[in-house]
């Protein structure tokens, strides 16, 4: 399948703190892949050296068929890589209609996703439609964020943290929207998640992360029958 992104040996530095070490990884067209670790593993910062915010990075990246080098963060989304980062940050004083509207103003005359098409895959965006951010609980929040970051018909979307303080209803809600996402909507996803459940039940694939360097890759399947090593490289287990 083809890649959609992927990273080569990549290393990062916030100032002079290094927070990642000669990491690699992929998602091919058309798969949902997990990032897993503990809190402080290096999630965030893979996802931030992917959009190259606020950071030094050494390795390759390549996304969409190009490679980004010291492409600013505007021309990383332009360029078809979409980001839910962990606080959402919707835009709280705005409907939920005005923060999709301004998502396709900023998609920069490229042809976006209608909002209609958006309630198809995200049901749960529908009864929002007219609701300032500020009105919304926090999953309802999250919906919209990632709604948002569908408006630019990205090919690549980078999911942080989507579940994390999250009722278990809505959860397996949004856990629903996320796994046609690639069906619906043509986006690779890779998906940074403490939540072993979700992970498990949504990707083919999983990678996951200690103090900012890969210590596992292989498929989803393997990773979640083998407790042992949940539990040495998490300190959890998936529920059976």
């Amino acid at each position: 399948m083809t890649q959609m992104l992927a990273v080569r040996g990549v290393s990062a530095w916030y100032g002079s703190a290094q927070a990642l070490f000669d990491v690699d990884l992929h998602v091919a067209a058309g798969e949902v892949v997990g990032l897993l670790g503990r809190n402080g593993a290096g999630k965030s910062s893979t996802f931030n050296a992917i959009m190259n915010i606020e950071v030094r990075r050494t390795g390759e990246i390549e996304a969409c068929g190009k490679t980004l080098g010291r492409m600013p963060t505007d021309a990383v989304a332009r360029l078809g890589v979409g980001w839910v980062p962990e606080n959402r940050r919707i835009f709280t004083g705005l409907t939920v209609r005005e923060n999709l509207r301004l998502a396709a103003f900023a998609a920069g005359g490229r042809e976006v996703v209608e909002v209609g098409e958006l309630v198809s895959g995200f049901p749960l965006l529908e009864p929002l439609l007219e609701r300032k951010g500020n009105q919304l609980s926090g999953g309802e929040q999250q919906v919209v964020a990632v709604a948002r970051a569908l408006v630019s018909r990205p090919q690549v979307l980078l999911l942080d943290e989507p579940t994390e303080g999250l009722a278990p209803l809505v959860v397996q809600q949004l856990e629903e929207s996320i796994s046609r996402l690639p069906r619906d909507f043509g986006v690779a996803v890779l998906l940074a998640e403490q939540n072993l459940d979700v992970v498990t039940s949504l990707s083919t694939r999983v990678y996951v992360l200690e103090t900012g360097r890969v210590v596992h890759a292989g498929p989803t399947k393997e990773f979640a029958d083998d407790r042992a090593l949940q539990e040495r490289l998490l300190s959890v287990a998936v529920s059976t």
